[in-house]
């Protein structure tokens, strides 16, 4: 592999959470714009459920599993792409050219878009999120760190 700009175990937590939430709010962001002529309590139930089922069966587990990845790393500089191993990166271009393909096919009416797009893109921000903390707490950790020696 070509030579990849190192940064700090913890750093690649933020860069997790920047590409998850940029991500999570593109596809969120698309949902809403298809909701303008969809909003009802059915299709807002229905986002519900798809926010719950893709946070709970995914990505829930996905943050989870690449913290504790990035901080069982022995070094603490690693290559700025190490954020997501092999199968996170497949996994990834698979959804974006999926969801693409699925918007713009036409295939799909503008209410399930706003359903399904409003439910992934919050569980895509979450995942986000969610890295961030994990940025955040490894700074209190280091700081905690810090003061007791």
């Amino acid at each position: 592999m070509p030579y990849a700009p190192k940064t700090s175990k913890r750093n690649l937590l933020l860069l997790a959470g920047t590409v998850w939430g940029f991500a999570g709010g593109s596809v969120l962001r698309i949902g809403i714009v298809a909701y303008q002529n969809n909003v009802n309590g059915w299709n807002l139930a229905a986002s519900i459920a798809v926010f719950a089922a893709f946070w709970r069966l995914v990505f829930e587990k996905m943050v989870r599993k690449h913290t504790n990845r990035i901080l069982g790393y022995q070094e603490e500089q690693q290559g700025i792409f190490k954020f997501f191993d092999r199968k996170g990166f497949i996994i990834m271009a698979f959804m974006m050219t999926f969801g693409i393909g699925l918007r713009v096919s036409g295939l799909c009416p503008e209410r399930f878009l706003a359903v399904f797009y409003t439910g992934l893109g919050a569980a895509l921000l979450l995942a986000g999120i969610q890295f961030l903390l994990q940025f955040r707490n490894e700074e209190k950790h280091k700081l905690l760190a810090t003061n007791l020696d």
